[in-house]
């Protein structure tokens, strides 16, 4: 293998270790510290750094990866604050010096390269160092994407936003991956950044998951029209221990009297532990020993498993753009 096919394993191998441990910590806890992430930037940082020096990047390139990296940082440790600054904070001291390299090397790559053609740079057909630092910058999509959905509520956990960013920046290009059957890909003009794509994958794996569950539910005996493809039956008393959202629940009827219902989908906003202890409760009090609920599954338990495509065939663009007569 050449150096750039070390590199590309290597990164590969810490994305798939990393993500490993944070998908069983929020399996585990739900929550992944951002000590984590922060420890795990360190090879992620230095592998692109190696990669950049062997691909014989201008400074203002290493300064505009710094740039992207700051951004993302935001997530975990925050914006600098001009009164920590003023009180000689040296994170904030530090973290602030690191955007003013990064906005150095954004504004110096514009200025050498803002020129160049978008199809130049599709095509790989511009200068070498155009095409690199035009692919650097453009981790900044990636990362804002994540980074909105995080804000927007559409990715709901703080771990797999993060978990995101970090990918984007340990393999920020299709060149860090070490694809095996390239085939589809390098035939395909419009290809979606890494982190994006690994997204869509987890997608996909997150699809088997109501297959999983109407076989469970089926071999268990548990059949509810409205709720076998998603959701299972659990003993009362493991629910408050258990990271669950819990779907039985009691309705007052007009007469006063309560009815036992089912509901389909999980609440909007998660109940305190008082309300889900009032509720097991009140529901004891009738009887029941055993209530439908939904797992609380963290996106990172599904982008895990989905490495594996991304490994053996790169994006899924490739295959679903041919389908769309694209």
């Amino acid at each position: 293998m050449n150096s750039a096919e070390i590199i590309a394993w290597t990164r590969f191998g810490v994305l798939f270790l990393a993500l490993g441990i944070a998908a069983w910590l929020d399996h585990k806890d739900r929550r992944v510290p951002n000590t984590f992430w922060i420890n795990w930037s360190k090879p992620a940082i230095f592998l692109w750094a190696i990669d950049l020096m062997n691909q014989g990047a201008e400074w203002y390139i290493y300064a505009t990866a710094a740039g992207v990296v700051a951004y993302a940082s935001i997530a975990v440790i925050g914006n600098p604050s001009l009164k920590d600054i003023a009180k000689g904070s040296p994170i904030d001291i530090g973290v602030s010096l690191w955007y003013v390299v990064g906005v150095a090397g954004i504004v110096q790559g514009v200025l050498i390269h803002s020129s160049e053609l978008p199809l130049n740079i599709i095509f790989e057909l511009g200068d070498a160092q155009s095409i690199l630092w035009w692919s650097t910058i453009a981790v900044l999509l990636p990362i804002f994407l994540v980074d909105m959905a995080w804000r927007f509520r559409l990715i709901h956990g703080g771990a797999d936003s993060k978990g995101l960013m970090w990918v984007a920046i340990l393999i920020p290009s299709w060149s860090s991956v070490p694809v095996i059957y390239p085939g589809a890909i390098s035939e395909t003009v419009f290809v979606l950044p890494p982190a994006i794509a690994l997204l869509i994958w987890g997608g996909f794996a997150f699809l088997l998951l109501p297959v999983i569950m109407t076989f469970r539910n089926f071999k268990d005996g548990n059949f509810n029209p409205r709720l076998f493809w998603h959701a299972e039956r659990l003993d009362i008393d493991l629910v408050a221990d258990k990271h669950v959202w819990m779907l039985t629940g009691l309705i007052e009827m007009p007469d006063g009297m309560s009815k036992i219902i089912h509901r389909t989908r999980a609440p909007k906003r998660t109940p305190t532990a008082e309300q889900v202890a009032k509720t097991i409760q009140e529901l004891k009090d009738l009887g029941i020993v055993r209530v439908w609920v939904t797992q609380k599954y963290p996106l990172l338990l599904f982008l895990w498993p989905a490495l594996i495509p991304l490994l053996l065939v790169g994006g899924p663009m490739a295959f679903i753009m041919p389908l769309l007569g694209l």
